[in-house]
């Protein structure tokens, strides 16, 4: 039964909505393809890393690096028990609050995310960046902030050191 009501896409709006989801649903399969080649890690093994590795002391409490990756605490501390269980990070308690846990990028996890970066960030350019111009990303990027303010108008998803 359909709802007379329903605000129903315009064609040009289902074209635009339906290559969204082919893109969300290829891209992330085409980098975890790549990463698993190149370094045996899941993309999101790697975004993981990533958080940790930009961070100077290498470390984030699980509850926020768990907002960075937009992950479920369960989904990160499966994910972190595996990475653990390759000596890629450590969970420990956090000194300013010892009733939270904070990850830990160790130097052989450094290492696999510093010696992933150049294929990855090679895949990145080849999928997506060097597919549009200069002008095209800007007004991606500016679209993609305005639906983030939608889904995340906290910005909690922002890593503090990023603008």
């Amino acid at each position: 039964m359909t709802n007379p009501a329903a605000r129903w896409l315009t064609a040009g709006q289902r074209q635009a909505w339906l290559g969204t989801v082919r893109l969300l649903t290829v891209l992330p399969a085409a980098l975890d393809a790549q990463l698993d080649k190149d370094a045996g890690l899941t993309f999101f093994e790697y975004h993981v890393l990533s958080m940790l590795s930009e961070r100077p002391d290498r470390s984030l409490r699980m509850s926020r690096l768990a907002q960075l990756t937009s992950a479920s605490p369960s989904r990160l501390s499966n994910v972190a028990k595996r990475l653990e269980a390759r000596g890629l990070l450590r969970r420990e308690p956090d000194p300013g609050d010892g009733r939270a846990i904070r990850a830990v990028l160790t130097d052989e996890g450094l290492r696999t995310v510093v010696e992933a970066a150049p294929a990855h960030v090679g895949a990145v350019r080849d999928l997506v960046i060097d597919a549009l111009t200069d002008d095209e990303l800007r007004d991606l990027h500016a679209a993609q902030e305005r639906i983030l303010a939608r889904l995340d108008p906290a910005a909690t998803t922002r890593p503090e050191w990023f603008t």
